[in-house]
């Protein structure tokens, strides 16, 4: 199950797709590195990079749909603290169960498709938006 970046989740806002296909990127990797049976501490470092990144991402995509007052603002904010609590949770399974793959492969599901239906019906909605206004 590789965690792929694709064309067609493109938001069509620069800054907002670089940091989504470097998420993608990173989720892949967390998923390699539990296939493959890598160290634990290899893994909590990809999930360190995890939390942090994704805690940029998200301050910077609000920057951004608060700056072309984006009217589902306080909807995407919501979302957003709702994917770094589960993260947070994932992350301490992980830490809990004795470093199972099983954690590994259920926590890279949930980030799969939390980010492709995120992006695909919330994050678009965003480009949408901006398209609009010029």
């Amino acid at each position: 199950m590789a965690i792929l970046w694709t064309k067609n989740l493109e938001v069509g806002v620069t800054l907002i797709d670089e940091q989504h296909k470097k998420w993608f990127e990173k989720a892949d990797q967390l998923f390699e590195a539990g296939k493959n049976g890598k160290s634990k501490e290899y893994i909590i470092q990809m999930f360190d990079f995890l939390d942090d990144y994704t805690k940029t991402h998200f301050k910077d995509e609000e920057k951004y749909m608060q700056s072309i007052n984006y009217p589902k603002l306080n909807e995407q904010k919501q979302m957003h603290q709702d994917f770094i609590k589960r993260l947070a949770e994932l992350r301490k399974e992980y830490e809990t169960s004795g470093a199972n793959i099983t954690v590994i492969i259920g926590a890279n599901q949930f980030i799969l498709d939390w980010l492709t239906k995120h992006i695909s019906n919330e994050d678009k909605k965003i480009g949408e938006y901006a398209r609009k206004l010029k």
